[in-house]
């Protein structure tokens, strides 16, 4: 059983490596300062952590064969100075074999624990994929690519969504994050995608699709209990892009706004004009929100993501940030970006992912109805 390096950091990571050889270590330092001192000094400490740290670092073979090591060095160090056989060698000896069999015991508990958590990751893999499968790569003239980051944490299931269509109305997509983890969100993120999915095909305005959000959202909460019930709410934005011409639609319930990288790299920030509540909140305050028009032209790239991304932090506890990043770079197409994106994060936080990310990009390479 080796301790489990998801989620680590590469330092992290080398640390780990590195440390497996501990074991070993204590084994030679402990018998090392046990021949050269004075015969009354002791080393137990040495020879019984041995067995104790392979537990904790390795396989169960090397927790036995620490054991091993640890009893036959202070057996051959005890014979040494005479001590063999006296009660406080008989002593120590019980002491280090005690505490090797102990230390199988704990190989086995991480082992089998560690075993369990791997296969409620799967599991909730498998939940994920299943309720946010992956996009077309491609409609028309636009190309697609999506990406969902997770944090490591313990297999709890993220609320963060993504949903992308193609209507009569042009091409629609969401990115929306629900407050909370488990079942719940992932019941909450199947009810917005159903609402989305039909929604899309039937209303002509994103106003009127976030209209059916709220209610489907809405009905949705009301069957959760506690402060689930109370303070669900739904963070969204949607985005409309039309078969023909050179903008895009978008709609914004209280979630980051959208980014368009321009092929001359600068990339502007589709901030909403009247900013409005998440979903599930509309009766806390007026305002449902406004469509704002955004230039689209060909070459360009939509960004939507979920707050994980710009609540990435770097050691100094700094923000990330997408637009400074991002600016003056080409990008071969959405994979690329999302690919690159994904890196810098990981190179600004360390490796240190502390919340789910949902990313869409969505780049257009022609004017459809210009070429046809």
């Amino acid at each position: 059983m080796k301790a489990p390096s998801a989620g680590l950091t590469e330092a992290a990571r080398w640390f780990l490596r590195h440390l497996q050889a501990l074991p070993l270590l204590l084994l030679i330092g402990g018998a090392a300062l046990d021949y050269n001192t004075p015969p009354r000094f002791s080393a137990e400490a040495f020879y019984t952590a041995a067995p104790m740290s392979a537990a904790a670092l390795l396989s169960l073979r090397a927790t036995i064969l620490a054991g091993i090591g640890a009893l036959a060095a202070d057996f051959a160090l005890l014979a040494h100075f005479g001590f063999i056989d006296d009660a406080s060698g008989l002593s120590e000896l019980a002491t280090v074999a005690t505490v090797s069999a102990f230390a199988v015991v704990v190989n086995r508990l991480m082992h089998y624990r560690n075993v369990r958590l791997e296969s409620a990751r799967e599991v909730a893999l498998a939940v994920q994929r299943a309720v946010l499968p992956h996009p077309p790569t491609s409609i028309g003239s636009l190309r697609i690519a999506v990406r969902y980051q997770a944090a490591v944490k313990e297999a709890q299931i993220g609320g963060d969504l993504y949903g992308v269509q193609d209507t009569p109305y042009g091409v629609r997509c969401v990115v929306g994050d629900v407050r909370g983890k488990g079942m719940g969100a992932v019941k909450a993120v199947d009810v917005a995608l159903g609402v989305f999915r039909e929604a899309a095909e039937d209303e002509p305005t994103l106003a009127d699709i976030a209209a059916r959000l709220e209610k489907g959202l809405v009905r949705e909460a009301e069957r959760r209990a506690g402060l689930e019930r109370a303070e669900g709410f739904v963070t969204g934005v949607l985005a409309e892009i039309p078969h023909c011409g050179d903008e895009l639609r978008v709609f914004n319930r209280g979630h980051p706004p959208p980014l368009v990288l321009r092929p001359t790299g600068e990339v502007c920030s589709a901030e909403p004009s009247v900013p409005a509540l998440p979903l599930c909140l509309a009766e806390l305050g007026p305002g449902d929100g406004v469509t704002d028009t955004v230039p689209f032209p060909p070459g360009s790239c939509l960004l939507l993501y979920t707050d994980g991304l710009t609540e990435a932090k770097d050691r100094s506890g700094a923000f990330y940030d997408p637009v400074a990043a991002l600016t003056g770079h080409a990008f071969a197409g959405p994979e690329d970006l999302l690919d690159t994106l994904l890196a810098d994060v990981g190179h600004h936080t360390g490796g240190r992912i502390t919340d789910d990310m949902a990313l869409l990009a969505i780049a257009r390479t022609y004017d459809r109805c210009a070429k046809t």
